[in-house]
């Protein structure tokens, strides 16, 4: 059993499921774990909607960046989230707030990113959640795509 629950299967579904990315923690810088993974998901055909209230309103591989959850627009699918485990609480309730506004259904902390409290209160909203994952490494390892 893995950390999330959540077996091959359940991941391949997600990931066959959903099309858009709202990424929390986006970095324009080439080093970092974010900016990959988001070159990587929209080389795979996702839409990516970055997020990072530090450049809004600049660009990260053409994308514009919004400055919070709140300002991006609909449809949003996942929240991905390159933050700390300790800011995820906040990030998870605002997922809440823009659940039905953005059409969210899964909360997807990368690698390294576990809060067992706010996986709890995301599932208890009706979110999937997908912890200690990175879907650049699931969808090659899922021979998804």
């Amino acid at each position: 059993m893995t950390i999330d629950g959540l077996d091959d299967e359940n991941v391949r579904a997600i990931l066959a499921r959903v099309k858009t990315f709202a990424v929390i923690g986006a970095s324009p810088k080439a080093e970092r774990p974010s900016n990959s993974v988001m070159q990587f998901l929209i080389d795979e055909g996702y839409v990516v909607k970055p997020v990072n209230p530090g450049i809004a309103g600049k660009t990260i591989h053409d994308q514009p960046v919004y400055a919070t959850l709140a300002d991006v627009p609909p449809p949003v699918d996942v929240v991905d989230i390159f933050r700390d485990s300790e800011a995820v609480p906040g990030i998870v309730r605002e997922a809440i707030a823009q659940k039905d506004r953005l059409g969210i259904s899964t909360i997807w902390m990368q690698l390294g990113v576990i809060n067992e409290d706010a996986a709890a209160e995301a599932r208890a909203a009706g979110l999937t959640v997908v912890m200690d994952r990175c879907p650049h490494i699931e969808i090659p390892r899922l021979a998804f795509g």
